[in-house]
């Protein structure tokens, strides 16, 4: 019997559709699972089954790591939910310590992300019944107590919303120190649920709403000068004019309203402190798109230029280099990113593409799913390069075979120095042919500078290639901030590396 047997082929797995892949690290794993996670289900796996699968994986990894890989994702992948989920299942995971009160405190940086995180938190230790918030931990109690302190008395009204964990449910158990006086009056107020009403734009619409008019025409007048108040006041967000803009431009709103609008999307500092995700704007973009007004062609350029300014300061490539963009537009690629979403991972990856399109010099453009097909759009039109592609996806039908790009490639000899493909990276063929896994390296022969970048969109757990060595990296993620990997990996480091430079 040999004992010191050779470890590569351990690695190798079967992906989703039955096809040869390899499996990631544990600490690679659950970053792929957390980044690209919305807790709804996947097209291949049940929310249930994901979230167990994240259970598992902050068992396995090392306390300080998961801490990291919360911290990450909350303040530069600008996620929500999935770092409070981290947080409970490293406060389950790493009992007693102090790294997960400050984890906790770290990612619970709204007001209603207390109520959410003690939400999953009874979730998570199958918590039922009128006790449910009985018991605490107390790493997860202090870091919840550091959250309490953070926010004001307009924060917390803003979100003190009935749910089956209100905020005078959290304060009770929480048990927060108040730092002054006046914290101590607002935990008071708090407490008997006399909070200020404050002045939003969900508020100031609904008690409108509640309000009885002539007929209908006064209606609409209200409504008009409502939206006109508050786009006037400045407190209407970036994110709330983001989702209402097709309610803005359906009220007829006057144009000194929509020269406030246009110019608010297309700031370039707003843009960067909303810190929204690409498909954000794509799903404005696409509200907009079916709204008969003289205006709403205004706003879709405004939505363009404000998604040219969150890829502007995109990293990590020559811009003179010559690439390849390839979209994943199979069947798998339709699952919406959540629940209450009509954006599929296969917009995520046509929006980064185009993105990533729209700052090089030389890029060849195209989708795959049965077949694979060049489709040249021109640059600098995120958005509206997105919904050609959306348009064209049935003419490439529904497989993954993206072995078909690096075919290609070769039968034309074409030599590209990077390759990117965005995937969900359940690659398999349903025509026949050489694996991506076996073609790449007959790439390299044509073209040995070259390097394949795979733009994770699903967390799996597998690849299709081997990432180690071989010019194969993989990147994981739906925010544009999946191109600091990408300038990280060029200078010598990793996702992973990335992760662990974050301070908790």
């Amino acid at each position: 019997m040999k004992f010191n047997t050779s470890t590569r082929k351990r690695t190798v797995v079967r992906n989703r559709e039955g096809a040869p892949s390899y499996a990631l690290s544990a600490q690679t794993e659950l970053y792929t699972r957390v980044v690209t996670s919305s807790l709804c289900a996947k097209f291949y796996e049940s929310a249930e089954e994901n979230v167990q699968r994240i259970r598992e994986l902050v068992a396995q990894n090392d306390p300080l790591f998961t801490a990291k890989l919360a911290a990450y994702a909350r303040e530069r992948m600008h996620l929500r939910s999935m770092p409070l989920v981290l947080a409970v299942e490293l406060a389950q995971a790493a009992r007693g310590n102090a790294i997960v009160g400050k984890t906790v405190g770290r990612v619970t940086q709204r007001a209603d992300e207390i109520t959410e995180l003690l939400a999953y938190y009874v979730l998570a230790n199958g918590r039922t019944g009128t006790k449910r918030l009985n018991k605490l931990s107390k790493q997860v109690q202090k870091g919840l107590g550091e959250a309490f302190n953070r926010f004001d008395e307009y924060q917390f009204a803003k979100y003190d919303r009935a749910g089956t964990i209100k905020l005078k449910d959290a304060l009770f158990l929480v048990h927060p120190k108040a730092k002054h006086a006046d914290q101590q009056l607002l935990f008071d107020k708090i407490a008997k649920g006399t909070l200020e009403t404050p002045y939003t734009w969900e508020v100031e619409l609904s008690r409108l709403g509640q309000e009885t008019f002539v007929d209908d025409h006064a209606k609409r007048a209200a409504f008009t000068a409502k939206w006109e108040e508050l786009i006037g006041s400045g407190k209407l967000g970036y994110m709330a004019l983001l989702r209402n803009l097709r309610n803005i431009l359906e009220a007829n709103v006057g144009q000194n309203a929509i020269c406030q609008v246009v110019t608010t999307l297309q700031d370039a500092a707003q843009v960067g402190r909303s810190r929204q995700l690409p498909f954000r704007f794509l799903s404005a973009y696409r509200e907009v798109q079916g709204v008969r007004s003289a205006d709403a062609g205004r706003v879709m350029e405004a939505l363009e230029r404000a998604a040219q300014h969150s890829a502007a300061n995109i990293k990590g490539f020559d811009e003179d280099a010559s690439v390849l963009v390839a979209c994943d537009v199979s069947g798998s690629m339709c699952q919406p990113v959540s629940a209450r979403s009509t954006v599929q991972l296969f917009d995520v990856g046509l929006v980064l593409g185009m993105l990533l399109q729209g700052r090089c010099s030389r890029v060849i453009t195209g989708m795959f799913g049965d077949r694979w097909k060049v489709i040249t759009v021109p640059k600098g039109n995120a958005l509206a390069n997105t919904m050609v592609f959306r348009g064209r996806e049935g003419e490439v039908g529904y497989s993954t075979n993206g072995h078909l790009v690096i075919q290609d490639l070769i039968n034309r000899h074409q030599v590209v120095d990077k390759v990117m493909i965005f995937t969900d990276c359940q690659l398999w063929n349903s025509n026949g042919g050489s694996p991506i896994a076996k073609l790449w390296p007959r790439y390299k022969r044509v073209a040995p500078n070259a390097k394949l970048y795979l733009f994770d969109l699903a967390g799996y757990g597998t690849t299709p290639l081997s990432t180690h060595g071989g010019d194969v990296y993989l990147i994981a993620g739906w925010s544009d901030k999946v191109f600091d990997v990408l300038h990280a990996i060029e200078a010598g480091g990793d996702a992973v590396a990335e992760i662990m430079k974050m301070e908790v």
